[in-house]
């Protein structure tokens, strides 16, 4: 298993990290299988995304308005709340297949870590089975 730290620059951030776990996928022991990948925190996620200019921040506004105004009772801190529920619904892991130490995304498609609460340290655990 490998472990990167990803900083993330702003309170929402689209961060493309494809290229790293392709950096990781090179000393797999295996030349196929699938990428698990999860990240250890409750305020960001893993997915895929196409990252044409402007599309993360339409992604982002988007997530955004997905929830309702309401008063929320995080004990913590309310206003962090939707931050808690967004990173649930799109999820903290994610599965990609691979070939000849290749990820197999499709031709639009980049591993993107979101961030909901930054900037922050973002820690990523990778395996390759």
């Amino acid at each position: 298993m490998k472990t990167i730290t990803i900083a993330t620059k702003k309170k929402d951030h689209i961060v493309d990290i494809t290229e790293t776990v392709e950096e990781h996928l090179r000393d797999a022991k295996n030349g196929e299988g699938t990428c698990a990948l999860f990240v250890a925190h409750t305020t960001c996620a893993l997915t895929t995304a196409d990252l044409d200019p402007g599309t993360d921040l339409d992604f982002l506004d988007a997530l955004r308005r997905l929830l309702p105004q309401m008063r929320y009772r995080h004990p913590h801190d309310p206003s962090h709340t939707p931050d808690h529920i967004i990173s649930s619904i799109i999820g903290p892991s994610l599965a990609v297949p691979y070939r000849n130490r290749q990820l197999l995304l499709g031709t639009w498609q980049r591993i993107v870590l979101v961030e909901l609460d930054g900037p922050r340290q973002r820690t990523v655990h990778i395996s390759f089975t």
